[in-house]
């Protein structure tokens, strides 16, 4: 009985020890930015009871250059779940209910798009849509998508990143469907189109909500896309500007309050008329879904329906490559770059500022998923096999970085560098006490040194993807070999270390890998906390090398490619680990 109690006891710390972790790490960061947008003055260490204000959030809506941004992102994030949904849908419901011609090849193959961050790919996407690019050089047209339509391109450069997201969420719950019903109602004369909106939609809406709830949110908080297509009428690249006068104007603050507020807002609406009113099955599926073999020409017509959709989902990237490879001023006016080296790899490579950036984000990748995998295999733990209290708080906490805009969570640590232990003074009732930490930490300054910033920043955005993974693999796991191992008189740790831990491995793996290669392309942690070019990571180096005159995005391009080839390598990986659970990765 003291054994037990004792267990309990640890388990029950452990949760609390967590809960404040995440509480000091994620939830603090959201309420410095809130109180920022509120306060009278954001530097002030007044109480915000005693210093509080509606003025900054309204004027937000009042400025007509504010209030554009706001209606410019949400018609971006809009589109691009839209546009997600009108790719994704069609493909899932394909994959899953026929068997046509490289099938499996296609189904591997629908990662791709996840492999380059859309505000990379924006760089061949403006050597193929441009005035002078690859398209019009073909149709012998003069479309300005790039100077007149810029929301447009960012829409569909986030699109074809985003829709796998959707098609993984969509492929998961059409496989959980009992064919049975899709067939009573043929049985009752209702066509496809009817048993679709009718009987499937109703049944896979949870599924496509999760997947658009994180597509909405990812586009209507995305700054790199916007940045690189020059879009700045759009609320994320405003707040990125505004972090110049973060320390003495609340307009950054109540700017970033409002973006948080209106995605919370617009997940809270498609919950209440999505979610909620959702259709249940009454049982699991009872009996595997039959795939119909489609011949001939039909199998090869959906076959084509995933050719295209991958050519174009690949576009930006093949754009990327050339434009790595092409000389400078060489892709012009033509089809192909008209002299091609290998040069500017090179220099991605051998230039002190670019192969700095690439051992940055190697270093805070490495530390990011360390920190990750502890919390996360501990967290997944305490989830599935214990009874503490507080375990779906903690789970909830370690979910809601997928919620809440990573523009949000950069922000917040930009605003924690600015507070007290860092910065200012505390009154405890025994006086003024200064920051002890001051220095030590910081985003802006004659001096910054964000590294722990931006390391926490990482763990903390991607941590949802190494508990899921872990979760997963102890639902799969029975508990029973680890209570054999008790019963054998191992202790609760090495039952732990020999048991449990050897037998989730592979899907510690798969999260650790895409925790690090996420990490290694984080977009807006890196822009925002990354101030000094020493402490730049590849994204920031590769923003800043896009904007340099000259070979600038030549090189920008060729450190693109080295960032394809890693996510590449770890996003097939994670895939094959985690097989058919890579979709529950992407839920909210």
């Amino acid at each position: 009985m003291h054994a037990l109690t004792l267990r309990r006891l640890i388990e029950q710390t452990l949760v609390v020890l967590l809960i404040a972790f995440l509480g000091l790490s994620l939830i603090y960061p959201i309420v410095l930015t809130i109180r920022g947008g509120f306060a009278v003055d954001p530097t002030s260490d007044a109480t915000l009871l005693d210093n509080w204000t509606l003025t900054h959030v309204l004027r937000v809506f009042r400025d007509p250059v504010t209030r554009e941004g706001l209606f410019n992102a949400s018609w971006i994030a809009t589109g691009t779940t839209l546009l997600s949904a009108a790719i994704a849908v069609p493909l899932a419901l394909l994959a899953a209910r026929h068997r046509f011609p490289l099938k499996g090849a296609f189904s591997a193959m629908i990662l791709v798009p996840l492999i380059l961050p859309p505000f990379v790919g924006a760089i061949g996407f403006r050597a193929i849509m441009g005035r002078e690019g690859m398209l019009n050089t073909l149709l012998g047209t003069n479309w300005d998508i790039l100077g007149e339509a810029k929301g447009l391109g960012v829409i569909i450069v986030q699109a074809l990143h985003l829709y796998p997201i959707l098609y993984l969420n969509a492929t998961a719950a059409l496989a959980n469907l009992d064919p049975a019903m899709n067939e009573a109602a043929e049985n009752l004369g209702a066509g496809p189109w009817r048993r679709f909106t009718r009987v499937t939609l109703p049944l896979i809406r949870p599924g496509l909500f999760a997947g658009g709830t994180i597509v909405f949110i990812w586009a209507f908080t995305e700054l790199g896309t916007p940045l690189m297509f020059d879009y700045d009428r759009v609320t994320s690249v405003q707040i990125f500007y505004g972090l110049s006068e973060v320390e003495g104007s609340a307009r950054p603050y109540a700017l970033t309050f409002v973006l948080l507020a209106a995605s919370l807002i617009a997940y809270a609406a498609g919950k209440l008329a999505f979610g909620r009113r959702g259709y249940a099955m009454s049982t699991r599926a009872t009996r595997a879904s039959s795939e119909v073999a489609l011949k001939g020409a039909k199998g090869w017509l959906a076959a084509a329906a995933f050719l295209v959709v991958t050519i174009l989902a690949v576009a930006p990237h093949i754009g990327v490559v050339l434009m790595s490879v092409s000389g400078v001023g060489q892709w012009y006016q033509s089809l192909l770059p008209k002299s091609f080296t290998l040069a500017h790899y090179g220099v991605a490579l051998g230039s002190d500022a670019a192969f700095r950036s690439i051992a940055n984000s190697l270093f805070y990748s490495a530390l990011a998923v360390l920190l990750n995998v502890s919390i996360g295999v501990t967290v997944g733990y305490l989830i599935v096999r214990t009874r503490a209290v507080g375990r779906s708080v903690l789970d909830t906490l370690c979910m809601l970085p997928l919620a809440v805009p990573g523009l949000v969570l950069a922000f917040g640590f930009v605003a924690v560098s600015l507070a007290w232990p860092f910065r200012g003074t505390v009154n405890f009732g025994l006086g003024d006490i200064g920051a002890p930490l001051d220095g030590v930490v910081s985003v802006v300054g004659v001096n910054p040194n964000p590294i722990p910033l931006l390391v926490l920043a990482y763990a903390v955005r991607r941590l949802p993807y190494i508990v899921r993974a872990v979760v997963a693999g102890l639902e799969q796991t029975s508990g029973e070999m680890e209570e054999a191992a008790l019963n054998l008189g191992a202790s609760r740790m090495r039952a732990i270390r020999s048991v449990v831990l050897p037998l989730i491995v592979a899907n510690i793996i798969a999260g650790a890998l895409l925790v690090f290669a996420f990490s290694m392309l984080e977009v807006s942690d890196s822009l925002l906390l990354a101030q000094k070019q020493d402490d730049w990571p590849i994204t920031r180096a590769i923003y800043a090398f896009s904007h340099r005159q000259g070979d600038g995005p030549y090189i920008a391009s060729a450190m693109g490619v080295w960032g394809m080839a890693l996510l590449t390598v770890t996003l097939v990986g994670a895939s094959a680990l985690l097989g058919k659970k890579m979709g529950a990765i992407f839920r909210v």
